[in-house]
């Protein structure tokens, strides 16, 4: 999401690749998986792997950004007049809320436990701040630069990271779970930052 970053080929790309290959290294482990397994795993050559991700933690972010990035096309079919907690409901009721993979659920949860897995997990939510602000700027008529536009674009990042870091937690031993146990965690989080600081 972030402009300047250098856009990966469509074979560095490939979701079903990717998540084939990280179920794997989350079954043997971050620290005991190289870059060159990655490589392998996916199909490309080293060379390719370390141009386009710069340490074998970065080579996730594919896949940690992919649900946040649904997440936000989502979010620009939010009608006008209609709250976010509505539009959420009414997104589940449609069957418009993704299941993620049961692949993407464990790096989720690896991030809680690895540091350096955690960055990456953390700058995906980063790109997405000013994708946000933009998206609620059109909607309010105000500007992504506002810092009031700011720190509503970061409160909402914060509600969807929290309620998937909770949803990959809660449902450990159930990757199907369904999209009304996701929205759970999502609403929940969701109410919680509409709440605003109650101290």
């Amino acid at each position: 999401m972030r402009a300047g970053r250098e856009r990966a080929g469509p074979e560095v790309r490939a979701g079903s690749a990717w998540t084939s290959s990280w179920r794997w290294t989350v079954c043997q482990g971050v620290t005991g998986t190289t870059g060159e397994q990655i490589a392998r795993a996916v199909g490309i050559s080293s060379r390719t792997l370390w141009r386009h991700f710069p340490t074998k933690e970065s080579c996730v972010l594919p896949l940690l950004s992919a649900g946040l990035e649904m997440a936000v096309d989502q979010l620009a079919a939010w009608p006008p007049g209609m709250t976010l907690l509505d539009f959420v409901t009414r997104s589940s009721r449609n069957g418009a809320l993704p299941l993620a993979a049961p692949a993407v659920l464990d790096l989720i949860r690896m991030t809680s436990t690895d540091p350096a897995l955690r960055a990456v997990w953390l700058q995906a939510h980063d790109d997405a701040l000013p994708v946000l602000a933009e998206l609620l700027a059109r909607r309010s008529g105000g500007s992504a630069d506002a810092l009031t536009t700011k720190v509503h674009a970061a409160t909402l990042n914060g509600a969807l990271r929290a309620a998937a870091e909770e949803f990959a937690q809660r449902y450990a031993d159930h990757p199907e779970a369904s999209g009304e146990e996701i929205t759970t965690c999502v609403l929940a989080a969701l109410r919680a930052a509409s709440e605003g600081l109650p101290y």
